[in-house]
This record gives structure tokens, sequence and C-alpha cells, in this order.
């Protein structure tokens, strides 16, 4: 084991890491940088229409909760099929990953379309706000299937190590997105003024336009993966078994998580309407953030679980163990930039007086917080990737439930602290999990193969570390 630390190519590992990252945590920061130019272009039809966006926002984040545990599933599969070059087994898994994802998506399109005002009712008390929220959910209801159409594909080629395709289709999208935002918000070249209702078109239209990028450069590019119909559906009993297995956890852990976030989301939604605006600008924020170090995740959770699929089990420990500290150290830079530019930030996206102010407590404290999150972050996605979908699953919804929601609820309803206070205490699970987390990582379990490569090269793996098979 001092051999491999001794040897560990460092050159290598940081250009792999930064061949896939960089062009995800780009594709990433130009979908939040859509999200911010939303916020600034609705920001002159007033406070109200920003704040209404943000909780537009937290509905779509639910979604991307139930849904993101089988992207999550379908990535362990891609990234190990992919180190062992099995390209049934990866048609198989991307079959199964769309057919769940796109049934989440079409359920949050109907309650978007049909029941907004349900929608908004649950998330905020304020009639001013909901009321622009439901006009907006009406139309951007239409996005979600799109929306998370592309984010499967995405998935799947960044799994297989083609990240300039989803960044070159987010750079199309967004350019959309912003130029249908003009026309459309404000009125322009012909177009009727629709305000925030012109944001959710722009939206909906971009969203299309993401869609088309990615299969038209896909089919230039001879990839073959997503143009093999019949191989995609082409499923046995045994292998649905074993894909629904190994995204059960994951799907629950995202679920219970949104759950979780919905309730932190409600409780904050009942705060003042300059603390619910300043919070729905912070949320863009949090998406900048974590869009840059999702990139980095994924690249993680490829180059992991690549070298598990592929039987190189002592190179996928060695490089897990570095991936954290990197991955959480590059996430902090990010943060303190952005604390750093909070003042002009905040101005542009619309805040002001007690709405800055919120939305300046909000950053500061999780800038810090996030240190610690992201950590139990990656560890987490590299822990799928390499076949454990339970351990991080038990550990984050156990704590989230015992102590994070409880405290929240508390503090917001009963004890009526300040929402800085409230705030606060949706990190106080972090600190105990991180330490759990830490403790699996050095002990090696976590790598689980599911590919002949993997489970071939397990026992010598595990009898190096004393384990027993």
């Amino acid at each position: 084991m001092t051999d491999t630390k001794r040897s560990f190519p460092w050159r290598e590992f940081l250009k792999s890491l930064a061949v896939i990252g960089i062009p995800v945590a780009v594709q990433n920061l130009l979908t939040t940088t859509a999200s911010m130019v939303d916020t600034m272009m609705v920001a002159p039809l007033g406070e109200n229409s920003v704040g209404a966006l943000g909780l537009c926002s937290q509905f779509s984040s639910l979604m991307f909760s139930c849904y993101w545990g089988f992207v999550g599933g379908g990535m362990l599969f891609f990234s190990q099929y992919w180190g062992s070059r099995e390209d049934d087994g990866i048609d198989r898994s991307y079959g199964m990953t769309w057919v769940c994802m796109m049934a989440v998506s079409l359920i949050f399109c109907l309650l978007a379309t049909l029941g907004p005002e349900l929608v908004m009712g649950l998330y905020t008390d304020k009639t001013a706000i909901a009321s622009i929220g439901v006009r907006y959910l009406k139309i951007v209801g239409f996005a979600y299937p799109l929306q998370v159409w592309s984010m499967a594909m995405s998935a799947l080629l960044r799994a297989t190590e083609r990240v300039r395709i989803p960044m070159i289709a987010s750079v199309a999208s967004v350019g959309t997105n912003i130029l249908l935002n003009w026309v459309f918000i404000y009125g322009k070249l012909g177009a009727p003024a629709l305000g925030i209702r012109g944001a959710a078109l722009a939206t909906t239209l971009a969203a299309g336009v993401n869609v088309a990028a990615i299969y038209f450069m896909a089919h230039l590019k001879g990839y073959p993966y997503l143009f093999h119909p019949r191989a995609h559906f082409r499923w046995s009993r045994g292998h649905a078994r074993n894909f629904f297995v190994k995204c059960f956890p994951i799907i629950l852990n995202e679920l219970f998580l949104g759950i979780g976030n919905m309730v932190i989301n409600v409780t904050l939604g009942r705060q003042p309407e300059a603390v619910i605006n300043g919070l729905a600008v912070f949320r863009t924020l949090e998406g900048l953030i974590i869009g840059f170090f999702a990139g980095f995740s994924s690249a993680a959770s490829v180059l992991v679980g690549k070298c598990v699929g592929a039987g190189e089990l002592d190179t996928a420990y060695e490089r897990a163990k570095r991936l954290v500290y990197l991955c959480s150290g590059i996430l902090f830079s990010v943060g303190l930039a952005v604390l750093a530019l909070r003042g002009p930030i905040l101005t542009a996206m619309g805040l002001s007086g007690a709405s800055f102010e919120a939305g300046s407590r909000f950053l500061l404290i999780y800038v810090f917080a996030a240190l610690i999150r992201m950590g139990n972050w990656i560890m987490n996605d590299t822990y799928r990737a390499s076949g454990d979908a339970v351990t991080g699953t038990v550990l984050e919804i156990v704590t989230m439930y015992i102590l994070v929601v409880p405290a929240v609820l508390l503090t917001g309803f009963v004890f009526h602290l300040p929402y800085w206070a409230i705030f606060l205490f949706c990190y106080c699970d972090e600190p105990i999990r991180y330490v759990l987390m830490q403790l699996h990582l050095y002990s090696g379990r976590w790598i689980r193969p599911v590919t002949t490569l993997g489970v071939a090269a397990l026992p010598a793996f595990r009898e190096k570390r004393g384990q027993r098979a």
C-alpha cells in the first residue's frame, strides 16, 4: 500500500480530472448562469417576481431529487461497463435510466401545468409571490421532460468520457435562453411583453434546443450509445433486478433528501418577504457553486468507477482518497470568490435593504458549511460509482431526519428564532456524517464491482486489507 502511494501518478491523475471535470463544470456553470440571468432580467419586474422565480426553482429542485437517484444509479453502471468495455451493458442501463427519469419528469410536468396553485401554496403563504409563481409554472412545466431528457443523455456522455458534447449543447441552450428572455419578457422584435411568463417560455424553448443539439452533435461524432433504441429496451429480469437493487438506495436517498429540503424551504418560505427574496437569490448562487463542484464530482465518479469496472481496485482506492480533499478545496475556493463578490452580484440580481442583508447572511453561512457538506457529497458519489449505494444513503437520511428536520421545524415554528439561525441548523448533521464517511472511505469496503473484471479482482484487494470476502 505504501508503494502505491509513493508511485501515485499525480500528473496523469490531475489531467484526467481536468479533462472530465472542467467541461462538466463549465456546462453546469452555463446552466446556472442562465438561472442568474433569468433572475437579473426578471428583477426589473419587482422583488416579488424574483422571490416567485426562486420558489419555482425549489419545486424543480424537488424534481431533481426525485430523478437524481436514477442518474446516480445509471452512472454506476455506465462508468463500470465503460471501464470493462461492455457495450450491451451500457445500452441496457441507459434504457432503464431514461424510462425511469422520464416518468418522474412527466409527473412534475402535470403538477406544474395542472396544479400550480397547489404547488405555490405549499412553498409560501405570501399571495403576491404565489400568484406570480403560478403564471410561471403553467408554462415552464412543459420544459421539465426536455430538461430531464438532456440530463439523461449528459449523464451517459459524461460516464463514457464524451464531456464536450453536453458542454457545447449547453452553450447553445443558454444563448437561446438569454436571447428569448430579452424577446419575451420585455416584448422585443415585435413579440408581446409577457413578463414572468416570457421567462418561462424562453426556458422551455431553450430546453428543446439542448436536446436537439446533443442528438445532432452525437450523430456527427459517431457516438453509438444514444442510437441503439432496440438495445435500450432489451431487458431481462436479471438485468432489471440488478439495476433496481443498485439504484433503490440512491433513489431512496434522493427522495428523502428532497422531502427534507422541501420541509426546510417550506419553513423558510414562512419568513418575511425580504427573507424569501434573499433566499431565492441565494439559491441561484448556491446552484452556481454546486454546479462548478458537480463537474469535479462527476469526474470523480467516472475516474473511480471506471477503475473499479476494469478491475484496477488499488488505483480506484488511491484515487478516491485524493479526490475528496482536492474537490473540497476547489469548491471552497469558488465559494470564497462568490462571497467576496457578493455585493455587486446581489445588487445586480435585484436585492437591496433587508433582502440584500438576508442574501449576504445566507451566503456567509453556506460557504463555510459547504466545505464539509461537499466532502460528504464527493465521498457519497464515489461510493455509488464503486457499487456501494447503501452507506452514504443510510447516513444521509438518518442524520437528516434525526437532526436537521426536527431542528429546523423547532427553531422555525416553535422557538421562532431568526431566519439565519434556522438556516444554520440546516447543516448541523454534516460534521458527524463527515467523520463516519471518512472511516468508511479508508476501510475500502465501498468497492463493490458489478463487472466480471472487477469481481475477479475483489478477493485480492480485500485480502491485502485483511478483510473477509
